[in-house]
């Protein structure tokens, strides 16, 4: 997969912000990329069905892997969860968990672009976080705006 647009993992960035936001602040970065997920679980399964979700996820946790190294123990069930998270997230600082946390929500972000266009993907988006603010704000690797 073609390397993502900056503007994929500042959206993952701030979306996880909101999370931790709305989260219990001892719960840390780690809750708040597992909430994030589940957001997503609830919205994508039914569309493309736990199967369909699993994929998704297996994928941009493989792509994640190569730049955080810390998830190369974690594994998606066939159940969606990711198995080892939360005990990797433990062995690292909150700065390595929240950056690591936003390359897979990036990553899950930029395969549903090639998949099913940035409009669908900042739909969906808008539709998981209806508090997010989304304006203004493109996804693909390719800044044609200024042409």
């Amino acid at each position: 997969m073609e390397q993502l647009a900056p503007a994929i993992r500042e959206l993952a960035r701030n979306l996880l912000a909101l999370e931790e936001n709305e989260a219990d602040h001892t719960t840390g970065e780690a809750y708040a990329v597992l909430h994030a997920l589940e957001r997503l679980r609830i919205y994508l399964t039914k569309l493309v069905g736990a199967s369909g979700y699993q994929a998704l996820l297996a994928r941009a946790l493989a792509l994640a892997k190569s730049n955080s190294a810390w998830l190369q123990t974690v594994r998606v069930h066939s159940d969606t969860t990711l198995e080892g998270f939360n005990e990797a997230a433990q062995q690292q600082s909150t700065e390595i968990v929240a950056e690591g946390g936003a390359g897979l929500l990036a990553q899950l972000f930029g395969l549903l672009v090639v998949f099913i266009g940035e409009a669908l993907t900042m739909h969906m988006i808008a539709d998981v976080w209806p508090e997010a603010r989304l304006d203004n704000l493109y996804l693909s690797t390719e800044d044609t705006r200024d042409e």
